[in-house]
């Protein structure tokens, strides 16, 4: 199987990194093109790639494309692409935004799968949600969700709706809990403690959390009430977010991303 990864962003190159020693590859090695002189040294430096500055070189010969760029420019990469592709090629898009038919129009294609990545992703840890064109065979997806879960774990749903859902959730989902770790880290910091002493006592909290949470049958609103004593310290940080609307604005920040994602699938 031969696999080529357009764009060695951030996004791409952690897809590439997590793909190279998958079975599926059947010691091939991973193709990934991009055109940004410096990356391209990097990327030579690993001996697992093989690294394009052409399309020509690499695109018609490949069997699965994951197309890895900015959205805002699919629509020139598609141009160029589009004289190149065969119909019985699969695009995997960790696009955010852009939908499957503005994909299958662009190249005159039909085999496209919709991703939603995160950036846990970078140490295997990543959740990364997809759906398929009615034209990419059960075998098909089977083979793509494997190499998405060399970066952590993969969901399959139903409809694109949920991918643009998940990006409010998974995909943007990092950035809420740095935007909460970094709020505990100032407020350690006011109280006197060092900024090594505010990281560990953070950073073990969040990480202790999640462990009790994925390793237990109990919901997070039983952990509160199993942390929280009636009149204590913990109610009363739990008493002052609520009294502050902090769970409706955090929803409503999820929905936010989401409903931003909806956005830029219609500009496309």
């Amino acid at each position: 199987m031969k696999v080529l990864v357009i764009g060695a962003g951030n996004m791409g190159l952690t897809y590439s990194e997590g793909m190279i020693n998958s079975s599926l590859l059947n010691k091939h090695k991973l193709r990934i093109f991009d055109t940004d002189p410096k990356k391209i040294e990097t990327l030579r430096q690993q001996p697992k790639f093989n690294v394009y500055t052409s399309l020509t070189d690499c695109l018609p010969q490949a069997d699965i494309i994951f197309l890895a760029v900015k959205p805002y420019h699919c629509d020139d990469l598609f141009t160029e692409m589009r004289r190149m592709v065969n119909k019985e090629q699969i695009f995997v898009s960790l696009m955010a935004g852009v939908t499957i038919n503005s994909i299958q129009k662009g190249l005159g294609i039909k085999k496209v799968i919709r991703t939603m990545p995160n950036l846990p992703a970078k140490v295997g840890k990543g959740v990364t949600s997809y759906t398929g064109d009615a034209s990419v065979s059960k075998v098909e997806l089977l083979m793509i969700r494997h190499l998405l879960d060399t970066t952590g774990t993969s969901i399959e749903v139903s409809s694109e709706n949920f991918i643009d859902a998940s990006t409010g959730i998974s995909g943007s989902g990092p950035a809420y809990v740095f935007y909460f770790m970094q709020s505990m880290l100032e407020a350690a910091l006011k109280m006197g403690f060092s900024d090594y002493d505010s990281k560990v006592l953070v950073s073990n909290t969040f990480e202790g959390a999640i462990e009790l949470f994925s390793q237990n049958d109990i919901s997070p609103e039983k952990w509160i009430d199993k942390v929280a004593s009636k009149g204590g310290t913990t109610q009363a940080a739990i008493d002052s977010m609520e009294d502050n609307n902090v769970k409706q604005l955090i929803q409503d920040a999820a929905y936010a991303a989401f409903d931003r994602a909806v956005e830029l699938g219609k500009e496309k």
